[in-house]
């Protein structure tokens, strides 16, 4: 009863048989191994580098943050136009504090009118110049004084104002020059000023 034997012919016998049978199903065994390290190497392969589409989201995110020319977003920096305006003032009113201004010219005006108000034909040359011209021109002074004194404010107000606003950030040119030029205009306008109304320059004429 033990194992059939190939005969002459060459039929084959059992155990052949059982043989290629057992090979055969070796093969396919080792087919399916194959295919499953496949799929298991070509579903790890997405998630190499550790990307979730939770990171890829965050990496959008992160991209998203600088302007599409390649330029970061600042939220809330100072511009500088409060800055630049002020400049321009300050320099405006410094040159009104030495050309005049019409408050100066109706505050010397009603000066005189006051003046000839107060004085007669019979009062001495000396008080008829005083009332008529000497207050309407320290009048004129004190606006002009006035006016130069806010420029001269305005402008160092503007050129300190950086070192109260954001570090690092600095003034433009345009702005220095200008508000430098309000400053100097300003203190050139309060000198004149001072110096008017005192009667050191431009002084009321000698009467006798």
């Amino acid at each position: 009863m033990g194992t059939k034997t190939v005969d002459e012919t060459g039929v084959k016998t059992d155990e052949h048989k059982t043989d290629e049978t057992a090979d055969a199903a070796e093969a396919t065994e080792a087919t399916e191994a194959a295919e499953s390290i496949d799929v298991t190497k070509a579903a790890e392969a997405p998630g190499a580098a550790g990307d979730t589409p939770e990171d890829a989201d965050a990496a959008t995110d992160e991209d998203t943050d600088e302007d599409p020319d390649g330029s970061e977003v600042t939220e809330g920096a100072p511009t500088g136009v409060g800055q630049g305006a002020g400049a321009v003032v300050s320099a405006g009113l410094g040159i009104v504090s030495l050309t005049g201004s019409w408050v100066g010219t109706v505050a010397s005006a009603r000066e005189s009118l006051m003046g000839q108000l107060q004085t007669s034909s019979s009062s001495d040359v000396g008080t008829l110049i005083e009332k008529g011209y000497g207050n309407a021109w320290q009048a004129t002074a004190m606006w002009g004084g006035i006016f130069a004194l806010v420029a001269l404010i305005v402008g160092v107000v503007v050129l300190a104002r950086p070192a109260f606003g954001a570090p690092g950030r600095p003034q433009a040119p345009w702005i220095k020059s200008v508000a430098w030029a309000g400053v100097a205009l300003g203190v050139i306008g309060l000198l004149l000023a001072v110096l008017k109304y005192t009667d050191v320059l431009l002084g009321l004429p000698a009467t006798g």
